[in-house]
């Protein structure tokens, strides 16, 4: 008996396993399905509706209310870039699609992170799933979405909220651990509800650690829009991997420009909004 007798192959028992999903759940699987293009689909809608430099000054407004002036420029800037590089409508489908998952992410992963930092206990159990989320590659990710859900916008969106989830997960439990036992112990003695103590002593003192967790979570979700372009979600990961694949380099790189925009616009009006001040 050879060494390849005693090898054992994930598709003898994992491709009857999505197959018995396909043909299960899948109404399930749809209704996820339509529900992920209807809310891709609005954002889009609201962002292509008006003209283009009406989104860019109300970017700027935004970015001016959240960080002063040169926050302003920096978000007026960021998508005047796409709309002068010809790629207006290729950001805002991915936009849309990293706004939607990272809001999943933080829905998900901010409420974990919390139990976690509470219970030692839970923190145990979520370690060693947060090592494997982080450590398989990530197109891992996309091969059972893309079995399930086929190509288009919905893998891309699970895969993406996956590999977002663990670097949120992590630094809000840090985060909340950080947060010194005496500021605690005061307002239990004040007679605060456990509810007015996160939100009121908890919270402010934990932003920065999850700002860098926001951070973390943004960046990792825009490294997914590449990988996205190729099983169809659109938007500039499909511009990235047209050239790629025509050996065009203009065009991915001018897509790849326009990706870093969107992440600075992103990351730097995520950290405005945290810290809560204007400059």
């Amino acid at each position: 008996m050879s060494l390849g007798d005693l090898a054992v192959s994930p598709g003898a028992w994992v491709a009857p396993a999505v197959e018995w999903l396909n043909v299960n759940l899948h109404p399930a699987f749809a209704a996820v399905t339509r529900a992920v293009e209807g809310l891709l689909g609005g954002m889009e809608a609201a962002l292509l509706g008006p003209p283009a430099w009406g989104v860019i000054v109300a970017a700027g407004l935004l970015g001016w209310w959240l960080g002063g002036w040169r926050m302003a420029a920096l978000a007026a800037g960021a998508l005047g870039f796409c709309r002068g590089a010809g790629l207006w409508e290729a950001s805002v489908e991915t936009l849309a699609l990293v706004v939607v998952a990272v809001a999943l992410s933080v829905l998900i992963a901010f409420p974990l992170g919390v139990l976690a930092a509470r219970r030692p206990r839970v923190e145990a159990g979520l370690r060693p799933v947060l090592d494997v989320m982080q450590t398989v590659p990530p197109w891992v990710y996309l091969i059972p979405a893309v079995m399930i859900f086929s190509l288009g916008p919905t893998p891309a969106l699970i895969a993406t909220v996956v590999y977002g989830i663990p670097p949120m997960l992590r630094l809000t439990t840090l985060a909340f651990r950080q947060v010194p036992r005496e500021f605690l112990e005061l307002g239990e003695a004040s007679g605060a509800a456990p509810r007015t103590i996160l939100w009121r002593i908890e919270l402010p003192l934990a932003r920065p650690t999850l700002a860098v967790g926001l951070n973390q979570c943004i960046l990792l979700s825009l490294a997914m829009v590449v990988l996205a372009g190729l099983v169809g979600a659109g938007g500039l990961g499909a511009e990235v991997t047209r050239g790629l694949t025509r050996m065009e380099m203009g065009p991915g790189l001018r897509a790849g420009l326009a990706i870093v925009a969107i992440a600075l616009l992103l990351d730097r009006l995520s950290r405005a909004s945290l810290d809560g001040r204007r400059g």
